[in-house]
């Protein structure tokens, strides 16, 4: 299995777009469908509308206590009760690009405390992040969460928390796509 996906938007796909908007900058033109394969793009033959590629790879600003904490309690995707989803496409600035890892690491956890605020959300979403940024794509980050329609208002809140933060004030570009899944 490949650590690399690909999100297709276009009119096919296991996930209905419910909403498309961009949050900061440009938008991404609007879908009805997302198709999430664990393929890279390289080998798709429906491009729909866009393709957004990324991989997993370790966690690159957490500490081993950190990363023991996550992985205790957060639950893995596909959960059958997980029929809401967001791809939320991040792209941070020439600024943030330029600290060193520990001057980043300082904005991520010290000031803006993203792992705990990602802690106190869990085990209900569920998240897999996708990094970018070294394959040439156009945003540096795909997040990808689930999490069961009764936790709705519960991850509004994780990402109220979030953009209030230090961290986002590096955003250049974001965009929040809502799903829900299909059959």
């Amino acid at each position: 299995m490949s650590n690399y996906y690909s999100f297709v938007g276009g009119d096919e796909g296991l996930w209905r777009v419910t909403s498309n908007e961009a949050v900061v900058g440009d938008p991404l033109e609007k879908v009805e469908r997302i198709n999430v394969l664990n393929v890279p793009s390289s080998t798709l033959t429906n491009r729909g509308a866009w393709v957004l590629q990324g991989f997993t790879s370790n966690l690159r600003y957490a500490e081993r206590h950190e990363v023991d904490k996550l992985q205790s309690i957060q639950e893995g995707l596909n959960r059958p009760a997980a029929t809401c989803a967001a791809l939320i496409p991040i792209k941070k600035n020439a600024t943030w690009w330029a600290m060193s890892q520990d001057e980043r690491r300082k904005i991520f956890e010290a000031q803006s405390h993203h792992t705990e605020i990602g802690l106190a959300f869990l085990p209900e979403i569920a998240r897999q992040l996708h990094h970018c940024r070294d394959i040439g794509e156009p945003f540096d980050f795909l997040t990808w969460f689930e999490f069961a329609p009764e936790h709705t208002e519960s991850f509004n809140e994780l990402l109220s928390q979030l953009r209030a933060s230090k961290e986002w004030e590096f955003v250049d570009r974001e965009i929040d796509i809502r799903l829900n899944k299909l059959g």
